[in-house]
């Protein structure tokens, strides 16, 4: 075994060891705090636990632990999917187009199924604008052609969601948008994890099969039509894929930024850029990130803080960082 792949299976330990401890310290913190040794023992008891503790562990904290883990690799994932597949490490899961789908099911009252499906539909629109007319530009450099897409198109579907909430009716339909604005897990329930599991693992999955075929996506597309790659193909299926993680996690969590950005880069200077390590290093360290997040939305203060606003004022500085730090000169 080579010291490269020693040093990877190391970092991949290190940030399994971090999920654990992030699962560990959510499990016990809170309004009703618990000792570990506690929580431990109503784990073993099974979902039949009595007392308190029994209904704090299974009923609250098990379910929101479960869906930070599943919507934080989702988005990361997702993340590191699109800067592999677009060769931008500026993208990230497109969440207002997906975000501007569900607003619009839950002006009409859908059920969460058709909230996902709209969150898709509207997702894979936003990113196919984007791409669109980023090929539409000519003479200038395609990354600043698709980054200033993204922008343009961001704003128009930004303005979407403006509307939806001058439309939705003030007392019923407008504080559960605003739910989706700010992000949160506080009112994911396991029947919701059982409608967006399967989404969750339809899109993964064939991320998960495909990322020895990611990295030839660095390549021009010419170069990587010669190694026996159809890149249109592979690219629409990694775009559709990706489209369907984030609008699963969206659907039951809001708008939760900063994760698909700022995870793939800081699982980079763990394990490098090289995608068939990179995906699993995101996996893990988007699950830990977003229960820690979660852990902290809950116990810095009496009222629950918006999980969205807690990430972006950790992604921000975090991304500002990692820009500095890669244009220092070696």
């Amino acid at each position: 075994m080579s010291a490269d792949m020693r040093s990877c299976g190391v970092g991949l330990a290190v940030l399994l060891g971090v999920v654990v401890l992030a699962v560990a310290i959510a499990l016990v913190s809170g309004a009703y705090p618990l000792a570990l040794s506690d929580a431990l023992g109503v784990l073993l008891d099974g979902p039949g636990a009595a007392g308190e503790a029994g209904t704090v562990v299974w009923s609250l904290r098990l379910p929101r632990i479960a869906a930070g883990l599943l919507v934080g690799m989702a988005l990361s994932a997702a993340g590191a999917a699109y800067q592999g597949m677009f060769r931008n490490p500026l993208v990230s899961p497109d969440i207002l187009g997906v975000s501007v789908g569900a607003a619009l099911a839950i002006l009409a009252g859908l059920p969460l199924a058709a909230v996902q499906a709209f969150a898709f539909g509207g997702g894979l629109l936003a990113v196919g604008c984007v791409y669109f007319a980023a090929s539409r530009v000519r003479h200038h450099d395609p990354v600043l052609a698709l980054v200033l897409a993204g922008i343009a198109i961001g704003t128009l579907f930004a303005a979407g969601i403006s509307l939806v909430k001058v439309l939705a009716d003030p007392s019923v339909q407008l504080p559960s948008i605003t739910f989706w604005l700010m992000g949160g897990l506080n009112a994911v329930r396991p029947d919701d994890l059982a409608v967006a599991l399967p989404l969750f693992a339809c899109g993964l999955a064939p991320v998960w099969l495909l990322r020895w075929r990611v990295n030839l996506l660095t390549l021009a597309d010419d170069e990587a039509a010669t190694m026996g790659i159809d890149v249109v193909r592979l690219r629409r299926v990694l775009i559709v894929c990706a489209t369907l993680t984030t609008a699963a996690a969206v659907s039951i969590a809001g708008i939760v930024g900063w994760i698909g950005l700022i995870v793939p880069h800081a699982a980079r200077l763990l394990v490098g850029p090289e995608f068939s390590r990179l995906l699993p290093a995101t996996l893990l360290l988007g699950g830990a990130f977003l229960v820690a997040a979660d852990t902290l939305a809950r116990s810095l203060a009496t009222v629950e803080l918006p999980l969205g606003i807690l990430t972006a004022f950790v992604g921000a500085p975090a991304f500002l960082w990692l820009l500095a730090r890669q244009g220092r000169p070696e």
